[in-house]
């Protein structure tokens, strides 16, 4: 599992840190691009030299945290054998963890408009393969429900045992 270790110090390392945190707990539309450039003590001039404009820097930093949260579920899927859907329900349970520790509610939450493919689909539907695309697509749907429930005031607890209930059998 690969660790993400920003250079901190620099300009573009500041505002991946401050967007990391502002974009994973505020929706995208909340978060000013004054407020990115003050939280992380840089110019206007820097976020749009390093990443172009404010939805640059958000799709850049959407794109680790999704990396970071795909990585982890692989290596729990992995760590299961593919009976009975244990290492789909490994690979859940992982990334909703996951995804809530770090407070990436906002970031992970809602489907990647700004992508062609959704990687979470794509990794999900490599997990209930031979099943149709589309339960890939549920099952994603079903996993940021969680994630939004929690946003909502739900407990952590209660919506991981619920998406601890999800059962896929697939068949050919």
């Amino acid at each position: 599992m690969r660790e993400w270790l920003p250079v901190s110090t620099s300009a573009k390392g500041r505002l991946t840190l401050t967007a990391v945190r502002m974009f994973g707990t505020h929706p995208y539309d909340e978060v000013t691009v004054g407020e990115l450039v003050s939280a992380a003590e840089v110019t206007t001039g820097a976020l749009y030299h390093h990443f172009d404009s404010k939805l640059g820097l958000y799709s850049f930093v959407r794109r680790d945290v999704e990396r970071r949260l795909l990585d982890r579920m692989e290596g729990a899927a992995a760590t299961q054998q593919s009976v009975n859907g244990s290492a789909l329900r490994s690979a859940l349970l992982v990334g909703f963890d996951f995804a809530v520790k770090q407070d990436f509610i906002e970031l992970l939450g809602k489907h990647p408009s700004d992508q062609a493919a959704d990687p979470l689909v794509e990794l999900l539907a490599r997990l209930t393969d031979p099943a149709p695309r589309s339960t890939a697509w549920l099952i994603a749907a079903a996993w940021r429900a969680a994630i939004n429930l929690v946003a909502r005031g739900e407990t952590q607890e209660q919506v991981r045992s619920a998406l601890a209930t999800l059962d896929v059998v697939v068949s050919p």
